[in-house]
């Protein structure tokens, strides 16, 4: 069996016989206001953060969700795009997909607002979305894409890019690695399908989705996920994973690279009111201005030490100079 084989045959038997806590953090869902999460979604939440995060999904955008699971991230965004076959589904395990439309007929007893004709659940896999181009606004993906192999993970966000309007956006929470994953366990399907084996370290991970060509990358949330243990998984110190969440926007590439935003600023501390690098940044004296890495690194490296550089927050929702 491949190793997306394993894949498939893995989620037919959570999907079956839920796993609670099997990838989540150890955290609720995002709570709105009226909206209930039936339990069964709540067992099946096999996610490492969340996609939904509401300053994304003013205007009531077309949402493609890749790897429906139990459906409650579906319904979270169909609270936000409440019209039929606004938010579209895609998954190829077929016990997934009728795990995922019951959870969401549940999921209509119990909320007024919600009909099943807001999510539609599709046939299909990342590599060949059945969406036509440029036709959403959003895609999301919650602890599927870290599974893949480096050539199908270009593949998946070559696709995600080929669907999405331009402007749109890719919401992703994954697991990453604070160091390389040794090849004896990259190797363990079953350990890789689980999400505990599969991860890229940061620098990875950004770079794949620099080189398919999105043009602006922000992380929204950056935490501690899981631990590798030596004695359970034969390694000579502990590897912790992370979980990232991040939007990646379907904007070219500036000529001086991409620009990734962590939560880092940049405060001028000089004697002037202002100052202004002539290169589209204006920080006034003593506030911090939002900045991305790239502008980060450019402004810090300028003499006099006049342009004090704060650490990366791992957290941004908008804002700044860049």
């Amino acid at each position: 069996m491949s190793y997306l084989e394993t894949t498939a045959k893995f989620y037919t038997e959570v999907a079956e016989q839920p796993q609670v806590g099997l990838c989540c953090v150890q955290s609720s869902p995002l709570q709105f206001p009226g909206l209930r999460i039936p339990k069964q979604m709540q067992e099946m939440n096999y996610g490492c953060g969340t996609t939904v995060h509401p300053t994304e999904l003013a205007g009531e955008p077309t949402v493609l969700y890749v790897g429906v699971g139990g459906g409650l991230e579906a319904l979270q965004f169909a609270y936000f795009c409440r019209r039929p076959g606004a938010v579209m589904a895609i998954d190829p395990v077929e016990a997934m997909r009728q795990a995922a439309t019951r959870n969401l007929e549940i999921a209509a007893q119990v909320n007024p607002w919600f009909d099943v004709s807001f999510v539609e659940i599709r046939t299909g896999d990342a590599f060949n979305l059945p969406i036509a181009d440029a036709s959403v606004d959003v895609v999301a993906q919650n602890c599927l894409f870290n599974i893949f192999e480096p050539a199908d993970l270009t593949k998946a966000l070559q696709e995600a890019y080929r669907v999405l309007k331009p402007g749109g956006r890719l919401i992703m929470s994954d697991p990453i690695a604070t160091s390389p994953i040794p090849e004896h366990l990259r190797q363990d399907e079953r350990l890789r399908a689980m999400c505990l084996s599969g991860a890229l370290t940061y620098e990875e991970y950004i770079q794949h989705l620099v080189n398919v060509g999105f043009g602006q990358v922000e992380i929204r949330a950056k935490r501690p996920y899981r631990v590798l243990d030596c004695q359970s998984y034969n390694l000579p110190e502990p590897l912790l994973l992370e979980s990232l969440d991040s939007v990646a926007f379907k904007v070219l590439i500036p000529e001086d690279g991409a620009c990734i935003f962590t939560g880092k600023t940049a405060i001028y501390v000089g004697t002037e009111e202002f100052f202004d690098d002539l290169a589209g940044h204006l920080l006034q004296r003593g506030v911090p201005a939002v900045v991305c890495d790239k502008t980060a690194k450019k402004l810090g490296s300028l003499p006099g030490k006049e342009i004090l550089i704060t650490d990366s927050t791992w957290h941004y929702t908008g804002g700044g100079c860049c």
